[in-house]
């Protein structure tokens, strides 16, 4: 009688324990995330610091590059801001959720702060998720300098800068395309989601911000093949025209 009594107040407490740790206000509400503590800053105030960097990026972005060259197409200026912010974001920020991803629930530095609100759109971000964790250290290594390296050949008028710029953008649109597509396959078919209800997660940080990386890369591989296949065109007539004399 008494190991009966002993075993269900063992049980009960393990269930307690079990309901305690889900206490958070992410979906699915049974997914542990361990140390998980509340934002300290508030929703205005993230947002606020993140588009305030943004700004201070495209103004800063801007200048410098109309001041190295000054013969910078409008085209030109907005693809170079686009891949400054653009690479800035891949880095310290992804680059922070593939260093701090086991820590993020509990964290509340800025960054960490700013994934956590995140999350409300993506609970995977805080329960180490293996698809997402090498999906952004893959963009932090790799698409973020190329980034840089991509804005730095569209301010220099650099041979390279249709080459780099597509493979940057397919390799952003192609992590895109993924992300979308797992968490479909999750949702329709596993009956998990990852998202709170309210439309605000979903459709605003979610859809909108992720979708950005979807239109833009996807122009910019349209501009990089149509501005490739007029470079070979040209170098098909010089080459003819060698062979004509």
């Amino acid at each position: 009688m008494a190991s009966s009594v002993v075993e269900a107040a063992s049980n009960l407490a393990e269930n307690v324990t079990k309901v305690v740790e889900a206490l958070h206000p992410y979906y699915p509400l049974h997914i542990k995330i361990d140390g998980w503590t509340a934002n300290e800053r508030s929703v205005p105030a993230l947002l606020g610091v993140f588009f305030t960097l943004c700004a201070i990026l495209f103004a800063t972005t801007y200048f410098v590059a109309k001041r190295i060259n000054s013969r910078l197409t409008a085209g030109e200026l907005s693809a170079t801001i686009w891949f400054v912010i653009s690479g800035t974001i891949h880095i310290f920020f992804e680059g922070y959720y593939a260093s701090n991803y086991a820590t993020l629930g509990a964290s509340q530095t800025w960054r960490g702060q700013m994934w956590k609100e995140y999350a409300f759109s993506d609970s995977r971000y805080l329960t180490s998720d293996s698809f997402v964790l090498c999906m952004e250290s893959v963009t932090a290594a790799l698409w973020g300098p190329g980034c840089f390296l991509t804005a730095a050949f569209i301010v220099l008028r650099h041979p390279m800068r249709f080459p780099t710029q597509m493979i940057v953008s397919m390799g952003q649109l192609y992590g895109l395309v993924l992300y979308y597509a797992t968490c479909m396959f999750e949702h329709y078919y596993q009956d998990l989601t990852y998202s709170r209800p309210e439309a605000f997660y979903f459709w605003f940080y979610f859809f909108f911000l992720n979708f950005i990386w979807m239109v833009i890369p996807g122009y910019l591989i349209y501009q990089s093949a149509v501005e490739t296949a007029k470079a070979v065109k040209i170098a098909q007539r010089v080459d003819g025209s060698k062979k004509a004399l």
